[in-house]
């Protein structure tokens, strides 16, 4: 997604806006990866990425009435994003907090000599599934604004100013809160993974420890199970970390969203939504 205005969007958004549904699906389906991608990060599971994204999805289309075209679309929609997931507090881990102090813990102490539990699943497999699942999760250890801040900043990188639209802080108050949030991450990452970093810890000798305790499931491994659509490259270096956070990868969105956009255009709700909208 660009986070620059262009004619070709702007007429797309009117069309959506007075009810063109195939203009409307046009338009969140190119918004609904990046709604996906950042929903995972700022909750950490996918069940909860796909409630959160069908949500912000809804409040997008209902609220293009009061899109002014003041900003790019797409500065609009992560702002929506944000303030929807930086408030949610639906996910298990605004139940359950977790800290850098309880995640090296854990790293530290816990007893990995466990039995085989993979099933017969090759094990490189888990392996890369609990990389990827260790490193979402590790990011609930920021609390929800340095996390959005984070996952904004190092995968979709706009600059500073459009940065601080989005969030409502001044892109000074933006920089200063990413390269905080960005070391406190290296620095975890560096201590204590081995994966990342020069810590002690790989995903291949927790692969059980991780199966016994239900943190991946050998016969639904959900982030191999994804198609992946690349990482972004940052556009503003803001403190030479960027190579840090390679792990930061995008994902397609799935299919669940995909039939909930397809199923909503063509329901009665967008038809009632657009209404109320065009009338305003």
């Amino acid at each position: 997604m660009t986070f620059k205005a262009n004619e070709e969007t702007a007429a797309l958004v009117d069309r959506a806006a007075q009810g063109d549904a195939k203009a409307m699906e046009e338009l969140i389906k190119g918004v609904a990866n990046d709604v996906f991608n950042m929903s995972l990060r700022m909750l950490g599971g996918f069940e909860d990425a796909q409630d959160a994204s069908q949500e912000i999805l809804m409040k997008i289309v209902s609220g293009l009435a009061d899109f002014k075209k003041q900003c790019a679309f797409s500065t609009w929609v992560f702002r929506i994003a944000a303030n929807h997931l930086k408030n949610y507090r639906r996910h298990m881990f605004a139940q359950r907090p977790l800290s850098f102090e309880q995640y090296s813990d854990d790293i530290l102490n816990a007893n990995t000599d466990v039995p085989d539990m993979t099933g017969g699943v090759d094990r490189a497999l888990l392996s890369e599934e609990l990389k990827m699942s260790c490193t979402n999760v590790m990011l609930q250890c920021l609390d929800a604004e340095s996390r959005c801040i984070f996952i904004l900043g190092t995968m979709f990188a706009p600059d500073s100013r459009i940065a601080g639209e989005i969030l409502g802080i001044t892109p000074e108050s933006y920089r200063q809160k990413l390269s905080r949030a960005r070391k406190k991450m290296a620095e975890f990452l560096s201590e204590y993974c081995g994966e990342y970093g020069r810590g002690k810890c790989r995903c291949e000798n927790r692969v059980n420890y991780a199966v016994m305790c239900h943190r991946i499931n050998p016969q639904k491994p959900e982030f191999s199970e994804q198609t992946l659509i690349g990482v972004r490259e940052a556009m503003e270096d803001i403190d030479e970390l960027s190579g840090s956070f390679e792990f930061m990868k995008m994902y397609e969105s799935p299919e669940k969203i995909k039939k909930f956009i397809g199923d909503f255009i063509s329901s009665e709700q967008l038809m009632k939504v657009t209404e109320i909208s065009a009338s305003e």
